[in-house]
């Protein structure tokens, strides 16, 4: 089971590097055949045309975090749920888009012949503020009647510098 979530959290993590990067082979590999994302305002992205926004590059990353990632396995699917917070340019024609924000972000997992595939992902604005009697989650994640406590890693790529830095945090609760 521990082996499962280490696979999948190197691979959420190898999605928002290539994402950063622009890098369509990485994403390409990693993302399956019937890929469908939603959009933070509802639209839905086929597999190729969420790869055809850095193809063209109407996309293009400044900054790409991804952190507060929890993990739930369930036989040969996963939900990954975690923050991301983007800097980015998106030029539509003759209209340019400056996205500066922070989503919560749920990518779906399948595992198929031995190997996990992004299935989907749901992009939203998180509420910053909690309604009352409300406290932020543990970082821990179940599956198939185990529960096994991940360190949340705070993974931060800025483009052009070619590094990629993680910052490991230790669970507490009130976050």
């Amino acid at each position: 089971m521990q082996e499962q979530f280490g696979q999948l959290e190197r691979l959420g993590e190898d999605w928002a590097a290539a994402e950063l990067r622009g890098d369509t082979a990485s994403l390409g590999r990693i993302l399956a055949e019937d890929f469908v994302a939603v959009g933070p305002r509802g639209f839905m992205l086929s597999r190729e045309q969420w790869l055809s926004r850095h193809d063209s590059g109407s996309l293009t990353y400044g900054a790409f975090e991804w952190d507060e990632v929890e993990v739930r396995v369930h036989g040969d699917a996963a939900v990954m749920i975690g923050r991301q917070t983007a800097r980015a340019v998106y030029q539509d024609g003759d209209v340019r888009h400056e996205i500066q924000d922070q989503f919560r972000t749920t990518l779906v997992f399948v595992e198929e012949q031995g190997r996990w595939l992004l299935l989907g992902a749901c992009t939203s604005v998180p509420s910053l503020d909690l309604p009352p009697g409300f406290r932020r989650r543990t970082r821990t994640s179940r599956g198939k009647g185990h529960e096994a406590r991940a360190t949340v890693q705070q993974l931060r790529l800025e483009r052009g510098t070619g590094a990629v830095r993680r910052e490991a945090r230790g669970d507490r609760q009130g976050r």
